[in-house]
């Protein structure tokens, strides 16, 4: 399963007072669902970087919280430090990590900017995926001016009105709220005090100055040493090594040194896979050959064995109905698959909307039938449980009858939901196949079967419960929504047929 994840990297203005930066991170850790990652503090700049995921609503909750605690703790009119800022929590980019796409982590932007501004009162920039001008992707545009800068233009320049709040400053500053891929915040120290060459060498390597593509760079006096301070924001079209290799060329021609780096926050693990295979000259290096990838694909491999073991142990659960829903969670990964595969191709280009909400769509079914999977297990174990209460002497009789009824209504529940989510990843298997890349045909044709399998298992331990129940106006019920699922499946599956015949499939639905 594809777990919906968001990445939150807020920076904060304060890097110099350990109490401060422990509140803030307090305050998204006190978020259910949310992981702190990483904190980065750094004094000079007097700057905090907390990184941190969760899931979406869980990780804009967090976020918000930590800009109304940063706005209460740190005073802009107080602050100092070498790094550029227009607020207390300077900037908030989302980042979409997996079961979410970037129009989601726009969405994310939009709602915790609106909050901030209406609630704390707090100017608001959307910036990167979610601005709204085109002046406006660029954080570097925004800080223009920094805080003091800004505290005027904002109250006298149209042009600086924010997206939210108000058009006044208080000592919390603005804030910058936005969506993008994953950035590499990267430095490296140079083996000299002189600022001006840290300036000249992050002139000569960013791309605003005619630079490398995808670097954006600053020169900084951090700690006694020249700093060349860089985002680096697509690692796969600008690598580290190439970076790295034009700093050192450029510091030799001002006659310095590398001395040493850091990383501000986190890094994706492929920028250190191409970085290590670049400088190792490795031919055809693939992640799969390191170790640890082996070993997590190994263990990946051992939890879905884990589960089919189960199934296949001499006990009554897992069975039949958690089978079921784990052959629909199947047919929703596929269509997910499907659906991607179809997003950023030219060829499908007048589609590309909605293979975003159909991957969406699926990653939601998906994650329902994954979890159906434990819960249809657990409700039957629930009936067993129930029947093994003492039925001797009519009181306890009547007892273990009731909870024998209740149980298996909820034994009916979890089956029955799965039946109406399979019919539902039917419909969109069946517009997968029409719309979706045609090499993924048999995918999206193979996520169909399974998700009719997936509703046949799952309406016949439906109706095994129903034959068992007192209850029989809600067995009635049971029976009538799994005639409506079936009925939206097999317009479903007709639909599926015709594209795979249109498309020149194998017609084998």
């Amino acid at each position: 399963m594809s777990e919906q994840l968001v990445e939150c990297i807020p920076n904060f203005s304060e890097g110099r007072r350990a109490e401060v930066i422990e509140s803030i991170r307090s305050a998204i850790t006190a978020v259910s669902g949310v992981i702190v990652l990483d904190l980065h503090k750094d004094a000079d700049h007097n700057r905090s970087v907390i990184t941190f995921a969760g899931p979406p609503q869980a990780a804009a909750e967090a976020a918000f919280a930590a800009i109304a605690r940063a706005a209460d703790l740190i005073d802009l009119d107080q602050h100092t430090g070498e790094h550029p800022r227009i607020g207390a929590t300077d900037v908030v980019p989302f980042v979409p990590l997996s079961g979410v796409t970037m129009e989601d982590c726009v969405a994310l932007a939009r709602q915790v900017g609106r909050r901030v501004g209406q609630e704390l009162g707090i100017p608001v920039y959307l910036y990167e995926a979610a601005a709204t001008r085109p002046d406006r992707v660029n954080l570097e545009n925004l800080r223009r001016g920094q805080y003091e800068g800004l505290r005027e233009a904002i109250a006298t320049d149209p042009d600086r009105a924010p997206d939210f709040g108000p058009s006044k400053l208080g000592k919390a500053g603005a804030t910058v709220i936005g969506a993008r891929a994953p950035l590499i915040a990267y430095n490296i120290y140079l083996s000299t005090s002189d600022v001006r060459v840290a300036k000249d060498i992050a002139r000569a390597v960013r791309q605003s100055s005619g630079g490398l593509p995808y670097v954006k760079a600053l020169g900084l006096d951090v700690e006694g040493l020249a700093q060349v301070s860089m985002n680096l924001t697509d690692f796969t079209r600008t690598s580290v090594t190439e970076v790295v290799e034009r700093v050192r060329a450029e510091a030799a021609r001002h006659g310095v040194t590398t001395v040493r780096s850091e990383l501000v926050g986190l890094i994706p693990q492929a920028a250190l896979f191409d970085t290590a295979a670049r400088y190792l000259q490795l031919e055809g290096f693939e992640p799969r050959q390191v170790l640890e990838t082996r070993l997590e694909e190994a263990r990946r491999a051992d939890s879905a064995r884990g589960f089919l073991d189960r199934l296949a142990a001499p006990t009554a659960a897992p069975g039949g109905g958690s089978a079921a829903a784990y052959a629909g969670a199947m047919a929703a990964a596929l269509v997910a698959m499907v659906a991607r595969l179809t997003v950023g191709k030219k060829k499908y280009a007048g589609v590309q909307e909605r293979m975003q909400v159909i991957a969406r769509e699926a990653e939601t079914w998906l994650q329902m039938l994954s979890a159906s999977v434990e819960e249809d297990a657990r409700a039957f174990e629930a009936v067993m449980e129930a029947m093994r209460l003492p039925k001797e002497g009519q009181e306890e009789a009547g007892r273990r009858q009731a909870a024998v009824e209740e149980a298996t209504h909820g034994a009916a529940a979890v089956p029955l939901r799965v039946a109406e989510a399979a019919s539902q990843v039917m419909e969109l298997a069946a517009e997968a196949a029409a719309l979706g890349n045609a090499n993924a045909l048999s995918d999206a044709a193979s996520a169909g079967l399974l998700a009719a399998a997936c509703l046949r298992a799952a309406a016949l331990n439906v109706m095994t419960n129903a034959q068992s129940v007192e209850d029989r106006e809600a067995a009635a019920e049971w029976e009538k929504s799994l005639n409506a699922a079936r009925a939206r499946a097999d317009a479903a599956e007709e639909r599926l047929r015709q594209a795979i015949a249109s498309r020149g499939g194998l017609a084998v639905v």
